[in-house]
């Protein structure tokens, strides 16, 4: 009994140490499809041993585990635009995601609302915090 614990064990350590293997490889290939099956060489196991050592550990395929990554990294750089420097689509191409209809349906079920709507917050947030001094300064002139 203890050896099939201890295996059990050593099975999940070595499926995280895969999964953590696989995500590195990804993550120093940004802007890259990377095919599972390439990424199954790279780690040395099969296809179905990489996915199910995802499902195994992060609950989800590998395809949507850097899908939902690149979503993230997508909602990170829409939350911290500036006013006029940031779109949607450059921040979707950005990470991949060139069908944009796919990617906003895909960001609302994620975020519960739309990239626009999530751009549109943080243009106003930055506006909000910014104009009064925007407004000072242009008032110190004196014109």
């Amino acid at each position: 009994m203890e050896s099939v614990r201890r295996g059990r064990l050593q099975g999940t350590a070595s499926r995280l140490e895969t999964v953590e293997r696989a995500e590195a490889y990804v993550r120093a290939h940004p802007g890259t499809s990377v095919p599972i099956s390439r990424l199954s060489r790279v780690v040395g196991l099969s296809e179905r041993g990489l996915r199910n050592a995802f499902y195994g550990v992060r609950g989800m395929s590998p395809k949507r585990r850097f899908i939902a990554e690149r979503l993230e990294d997508a909602r990170r750089d829409l939350r911290e635009g500036r006013q006029g420097g940031t779109t949607v689509t450059g921040v979707a191409t950005r990470y991949g995601f060139y069908e944009l209809g796919r990617f906003a349906a895909s960001y609302k079920e994620a975020f519960g609302e739309t990239p626009s709507a999530t751009l549109r917050d943080t243009i106003r947030r930055w506006t909000a915090t910014h104009t009064p001094a925007i407004t000072e300064q242009a008032n110190a002139y004196h014109w």
